[in-house]
């Protein structure tokens, strides 16, 4: 009888897995194993709230193979020597496993996989969690992209919606000896700022599909115009199911071609705009794979010259904590401090504040928001704050500055965002609300902070740092 090992990552799920269901359909019996190795994806191993969610994640996907007659073999340490040594007790003569674009991963699977083959043993690698692969989109001279939406064009036209891989009924395996418990792993905190969080998520292939389900009927029919409101849950909230591969892109893309067929093209428009912010996740991997630099330095080099204040540890952490004083950008971090999640809206005003009316380096946001988001993902994470600070790809100019204030009156119209995570500020009206320094009777009452800097002041300095800093690039640069 052969025997196979599916080595699962961020795949953590039972349906539409092609490397389960490959290993199932070559061999007699398949040993499902995790290997905890964060030391593999330095120097960007997973933050503590990414950690939280794969811990529930790898024990819902532990239940739900048991339910198959199998269960989730857990070890740590190096991947291959773990692997080799589950291929030794066992005497596999195959290891299957779903590929990871990160640069670290790249560079580690790529190992592996020669290891394995030259010891005689199979190694099998699927795509699961993209539409598709980085390295399969090309610009008409052979380049990657740059810009998003030529990007998209060239995909959407190639782009077929396709039933998911069922799940197995059934696994047959074997006992495997030499593993250790889930909470073994070392995952959650041992000091716990995470009791908010399973208020708001609930990981694991069936929440993934839940969320789903709640998205389709309560808000993907207001997506396309609501989907910018903080006040409102119009928004999937699919990112960290994603990320942790409980749900694919592909899953996603069929249940809402079956919904637009299914209800005679009625929400076409709504489907297709949920598919085209699919489609920016995949133009992030897509531009990490073909610039493995950029989670540490300047897609655009012109950025390298650009005067950053200096580093202000104090500014930092009350940006951080949510004590600005401006009530939008401390909604958003503090919303993300006791979630987990933020806002993509408030994400892109949070960013602008800190890069644009503080000049802080992007880097500091982008690490703090890869501790703190439970879909912490090295490419949007990349992206994004590339692209807020206006030195990656397809970015906002630099001189797209975002006013909090008027950004918060458009968006957060009733203050009922504001609120919720500023409660101290809950009795003061709109538009105080979202301004209150222009009443020092309200900062006095209710112990908010004045705001930590001017925004028309902060705004007209970055503005000439930026002007000094184009100055300083030669022509043609």
């Amino acid at each position: 009888m052969s025997t196979a090992i599916v080595w699962f990552r961020r795949d953590l799920r039972l349906a539409d897995n092609p490397a389960l269901t490959a290993a199932l359909a070559a061999h007699d019996r398949v040993l499902c194993a995790h290997v905890h190795a964060p030391q593999e994806e330095a120097p960007w191993a997973p933050g503590g709230a990414s950690n939280w969610w794969l811990h529930h994640s790898l024990q819902a996907l532990d239940v739900a193979l048991k339910r198959c007659g199998a269960g989730l073999h857990f070890r740590h340490g190096s991947s291959l020597d773990q692997l080799t040594g589950l291929i030794r007790d066992h005497d596999a003569t195959a290891v299957y496993w779903n590929r990871l674009y990160e640069p670290a991963s790249i560079r580690r699977d790529t190992a592996v996989k020669q290891a394995l083959r030259d010891a005689g043993v199979d190694a099998h690698s699927f795509n699961a969690n993209l539409l598709v692969e980085p390295w399969s989109v090309q610009t008409q001279s052979g380049g990657p992209y740059k810009v998003f939406t030529p990007f998209w064009r060239n995909v959407r036209a190639g782009l077929v919606a396709q039933p998911a891989l069922p799940s197995p009924a059934r696994i047959a395996t074997l006992p495997a000896g030499g593993g250790v418990p889930l909470e073994a792993l070392g995952l959650l905190p041992t000091v716990r700022w995470d009791e908010g969080f399973s208020e708001h998520w609930t990981p694991g292939e069936r929440g993934a599909h839940a969320a789903l389900e709640c998205f389709i009927e309560d808000a993907l029919a207001v997506y396309k115009e609501g989907r910018d409101r903080p006040d409102r849950p119009f928004t999937s909230r699919l990112s960290a199911h994603l990320h942790f591969g409980e749900i694919g892109p592909r899953q996603i893309v069929w249940a809402l071609e079956e919904l637009r067929h299914g209800r005679r093209g009625k929400r076409a428009v709504e489907t297709e705009a949920f598919v085209r912010e699919l489609g920016w996740r995949e133009f992030a991997h897509h531009l990490l794979y073909h610039f493995p630099l950029t989670p540490e330095h300047n897609l655009n080099p012109q950025f390298d010259a650009f005067a950053w204040a200096q580093d202000d540890a104090a500014a930092i952490a009350r940006w951080q904590r949510g004590r600005t004083g401006v009530p939008i950008i401390d909604a958003g971090m503090r919303q993300l401090w006791k979630s987990g999640w933020m806002h993509n809206r408030v994400r892109m005003l949070v960013a602008s504040f800190l890069t644009k009316n503080l000049r802080q380096h992007w880097r500091h946001g982008a690490r703090w928001f890869w501790d703190t988001l439970v879909d912490a993902d090295l490419a949007n994470n990349t992206q994004g704050w590339q692209w807020s600070a206006g030195c990656g790809a397809d970015a906002a100019p630099y001189f797209r500055i975002f006013n909090p204030v008027t950004q918060a009156l458009r968006f957060d119209p009733q203050g009922e965002y504001v609120r919720q995570w500023v409660p101290e500020l809950r009795a003061v009206p709109v538009p105080l609300l979202h301004q209150p320094w222009k009443d020092p009777a309200v900062l006095a009452a209710t112990g908010y902070p004045a705001p930590m800097v001017d925004l028309a002041g902060s705004r007209s300095a970055a503005l000439e740092a930026y002007r000094q800093s184009r100055a300083t690039v030669p022509a043609g640069a």
